[in-house]
């Protein structure tokens, strides 16, 4: 998959630019960067990608190919603690699937590991860094507050020798974590607390995934990030908005090193999802706790998740584009993200009838020799989808829900003496049913009428409701897994002092139900088919599937809340 494969999703031209592709504009104007676009997706490999990181992945990619720039992918790999190889081929598989694609530009930190450290050899000499022997408690003492200035540490004095004399000890392993750190020496009275002798260095034991034990001192990422900026010729540094008190420090270490570039950072309001966490570490904390399945499991904001549960990278970008580029923070229903797969599954879903509640129906009348086949259509919004033959029998399924023995108000569907369309089929009318021993309905019998199928057909009864069904000998049977929204609040991140935010799991976020049946032409699903189970919603085949047991997901339900959100804002109001 190449870039060219997002080429639809990019915004069109008469659209009014975000603010981010206006400063890009101008600098192109001015002949800024010789001209150039070039942006980078600088994740770091210590979980999967969420949602929020398609926001990044789309804004990175999706500029660079408008204007006919690059975009690197970089792993910030500079924690070798929490880094694994398994979140590094996580992340390009997800790049990949949204459309995207880096060509030959992937690239590590840990590629500038040796150059990272002759900068700070060039900060020492220069007397702009120092080796400080401070624990990381007295450190965070000596800083401040936000009302209160910091104070200097006593190694702050060193000489030039005896910081290049420490630090390469630190280097070659002589002292234990935590020992020495290596801060740049700038202003301890600064109202930016990241101006503060921020750390660039720090003593960290541990093998690194992709350099072994080379190394056992460890960049920082405000150190790391701005330079390897420059090192790979990047113009526009895109990051999110909590990054935007870190510029002035981005920028010290740019002027105060001899770097190829001066790359321009420029803040965005990341992505904040109603009904979720997007914190990784909260993530990781799901994981760990058994309270989902893994990264991918279908209720994770994880773009694995997603994928598993059916959502397309199609929607995912249409999804982004409508948010926009912000620069103030706000929250997105989750309701739009859900509104976007549905718009797209839409399109391109085959629909197919299934029942979920299995409840037997029996056609007293109906005694036609071998099986009836009657034609149904694949996709009234595709033309060119054609249609399928579905076969009819005397014995059919429908949802328990479709059938009441003393229905409730405004209660259309099937009931004693009552009747109903079946789904491209006939006219059915109940005329008993049959209990087990604890009073429980098992089975509904009808009779049907013959002439039904003839829109011109006299003397046939009116029906208010149509149900779906399918044929009990040749219905196939799979496990239907429906999703719903992890959490039952909200903002489930924000709870008071003292409130467990996994209190607020939904326990009904994954309903399992064994012995659905389906009709046949559901047997030859494969994995990525895409199907919307009429009357019940969109569904996927998941990866636990065998040819023996098929296991479906609930993408989404048919309910589209942000289009009925939509609607009522588009509704002429009183007296206008």
């Amino acid at each position: 998959m190449g870039s060219s494969e997002a080429d639809n999703n990019v915004r069109p031209a008469e659209k009014s630019l975000d603010f981010i592709r206006t400063i890009i504009g101008e600098d192109l104007k001015a002949n800024k960067n010789d001209g150039r676009v070039a942006t980078r997706f600088p994740p770091e490999p210590n979980g999967y990608l969420h949602i929020g990181h398609a926001k990044s992945i789309c804004l990175n990619f999706g500029i660079a190919a408008e204007y006919g720039g690059t975009c690197n992918l970089r792993y910030d790999d500079t924690n070798p603690t929490k880094e694994e190889v398994e979140y590094v081929e996580s992340i390009q598989e997800d790049v990949h699937w949204l459309g995207f694609d880096w060509g030959d530009r992937r690239f590590f930190a840990s590629d500038y590991f040796e150059r990272l450290y002759q900068y700070a050899i060039e900060l020492i000499r220069a007397g702009k860094a120092y080796v400080d022997s401070l624990s990381a408690e007295e450190i965070r003492a000596y800083r401040g507050t936000l009302t209160e200035p910091g104070k200097d540490s006593p190694y702050r004095g060193r000489s030039v020798e005896k910081n290049l004399d420490l630090f390469q000890r630190m280097r070659e392993g002589e002292f234990p974590d935590g020992a020495h750190v290596l801060r740049a020496r700038i202003d301890m009275q600064s109202p930016n607390l990241n101006m503060r002798d921020p750390t660039i260095y720090r003593i960290r034991h541990a093998s690194h995934h992709r350099t072994g034990d080379t190394w056992c001192i460890y960049p920082m990422y405000d150190f790391t990030h701005g330079l390897s900026d420059a090192i790979e010729g990047i113009t526009h540094s895109i990051c999110t908005l909590e990054f935007e008190d870190h510029r002035p420090l981005y920028d010290w270490f740019l002027d105060n090193l001899d770097v190829p570039c001066h790359p321009r950072q420029i803040e965005f309001a990341r992505l904040n999802l109603n009904y979720t966490v997007m914190s990784k570490r909260k993530l990781l904390e799901l994981v760990a706790d058994g309270i989902v399945r893994g990264w991918d499991d279908p209720r994770m904001p994880t773009i694995c998740g997603l994928r598993r549960r059916g959502y397309t990278p199609e929607s995912i970008r249409s999804f982004c584009d409508r948010i926009g580029v912000a620069k103030k923070e706000n929250v997105i229903d989750v309701a739009l993200l859900e509104h976007a797969i549905r718009e797209d599954l839409n399109r391109r879903a085959r629909r197919v009838m299934c029942v979920l509640r299995p409840l037997r129906l029996v056609i007293d009348n109906y005694s036609e020799p071998g099986v009836e086949e009657l034609e149904a259509v694949n996709n009234p919004e595709d033309p060119t989808a054609g249609t399928r033959k579905i076969p009819f029998s005397r014995e059919l399924y429908i949802e328990h829900e479709d059938f009441s023995e003393q229905p409730p108000p405004k209660y259309h569907r099937l009931a004693p003496g009552r009747t109903v369309r079946l789904r491209y089929s006939y006219l059915i009318t109940c005329t008993g049913l049959v209990k087990n021993e604890r009073g429980e309905v098992t089975e509904v019998h009808c009779s049907y009428h013959p002439d039904s199928l003839n829109p011109q057909a006299a003397d046939v009864p009116k029906a208010k409701a149509t149900v779906h069904w399918v044929s009990a000998p040749h219905a196939v049977g799979i496990e239907a897994r429906l999703y719903e929204r992890l959490f039952s609040v909200e903002d489930p991140g924000a709870q008071p002092e003292g409130k467990n935010w996994k209190a607020h799991i939904n326990p009904d976020s994954l309903v399992v139900l064994p012995g659905c049946r389906c009709e046949p032409s559901l047997a030859a699903a494969k994995l990525g088919d895409l199907f919307q189970f009429e009357r019940l919603g969109y569904f996927c085949m998941d990866p636990d599937s065998t040819p023996a047991a098929p296991v479906f997901n609930r993408t989404v339900t048919l309910k589209d809340a942000w289009a009925r959100i939509q609607k009522a804002h588009q509704a002429p109001q009183p007296g206008r």
